[in-house]
């Protein structure tokens, strides 16, 4: 196991992730959320669903979805029809212009990428999407906190605030 000084730099880093996150969603268009990116991803991956399982996939609360959802609709991007199983549910279905829109943007992130990690390795950049994708699949659902990480209390810091008891620094936002 990994020593407490390496998952103070480790959280530091992840929250760092905020500043690459930014500089891809300026790739995108305007009216193109990160949200819709992921639902657009999630239908083409998946195919057809219903909301609820949007949501449990988005691992974010059915009104968090819902805006998603309704945002990528207006727009044409998908199609929102009523299951034929229970027509109070709506089955969610990628449009062709949402199909094409998905392509155009993959490739935006894509050149994107290329450009900022240009200097890296094959190797490296098979070991960050290995380490990445292992570690989003340790965090499962991320809906809820498992209560042994709340239930015990957070030690107050002695002293001034210093950059390993400090999480100062380390929000999404500029």
């Amino acid at each position: 196991m990994a020593a407490q000084s390496q998952y103070e730099q480790l959280a530091r880093q992840l929250s760092a992730i905020g500043a690459v996150k930014r500089g891809l969603a300026r790739v995108l268009p305007n009216d193109c959320p990160p949200g819709s990116i992921a639902v657009l991803n999630l239908l083409d991956l998946h195919g057809e669903m219903r909301m609820s399982r949007m949501a449990e996939l988005l691992a974010v609360d059915m009104s968090v979805t819902s805006r998603h959802v309704a945002h990528v609709a207006d727009r044409g991007w998908l199609d929102r029809s009523p299951d034929p199983s229970d027509r109070r549910s709506r089955i969610l279905r990628l449009t062709p212009e949402g199909k094409l829109l998905l392509t155009e943007l993959s490739e935006r992130y894509v050149r994107a990428l290329g450009h900022y990690m240009e200097n890296w390795s094959d190797e490296e950049v098979d070991q960050l999407i290995s380490l990445l994708g292992r570690l989003r699949e340790d965090f499962g659902d991320c809906r809820s906190i498992p209560s042994r990480l709340t239930d015990e209390p957070v030690p107050a810091p002695s002293g001034p605030p210093t950059a390993r008891t400090s999480l100062q620094g380390m929000s999404d936002t500029p």
